[in-house]
């Protein structure tokens, strides 16, 4: 009986289950740790702490909200969901709020670079760009793309990533 999966299994062309390529948590979670960044002193300064705390709770925010439409979205009729698929769920979606941990470190550690206010928030963007074109490259990789397929991932992930940058500098912060 195929009850709620966490993901779609596929078989290779041997009939084994396949081995999983998914790093969309990750390379959503570096867009939306970009994004919060971009936007974040558009309604004033954020002391660096706030900003820490808006980009760890926006990915958990974010984390719990693709659990929910998950399970939600692939519940059989009739079926309730165990424990075990909420967890297993859990875990595939849990690269979401890894991505921004990475970033509020950088905002964490910005005061020992030396780095005022908005030097911190482009530190913290220029990670989150950073790790978004290295998951996609990687990811590509990992499915087994050349390197000149994952380096082209890896480029349009970059302009992904560059129009937040820009995003930021016209709000001009």
């Amino acid at each position: 009986m195929n009850r709620l999966l966490p993901w779609p299994r596929r078989r290779d062309r041997a009939g084994r289950p396949a081995s999983r390529t998914d790093y969309a948590g990750a390379l959503y979670g570096s867009l939306l740790a970009a994004s919060v960044i971009a936007t974040a002193g558009a309604a004033g300064d954020f002391p660096r702490f706030q900003l820490v705390a808006l980009l760890l709770v926006t990915g958990l925010v974010f984390w719990a909200a693709h659990v929910y439409a998950r399970l939600a979205g692939e519940r059989l009729t009739g079926q309730g969901i165990s424990g075990a698929e909420v967890r297993a769920v859990g875990r595939h979606e849990w690269p979401i709020v890894e991505a921004a941990v990475l970033p509020a470190a950088a905002v964490a550690v910005s005061p020992l670079l030396g780095l005022g206010l908005s030097g911190a928030a482009w530190l913290a963007l220029a990670v989150a760009v950073a790790q978004l074109v290295a998951w996609a490259f990687l990811g590509a990789l990992h499915a087994g793309a050349s390197r000149s397929q994952a380096a082209v991932e890896g480029v349009v992930n970059l302009f992904l990533g560059l129009v937040l940058v820009a995003a930021k500098a016209a709000i001009g912060h």
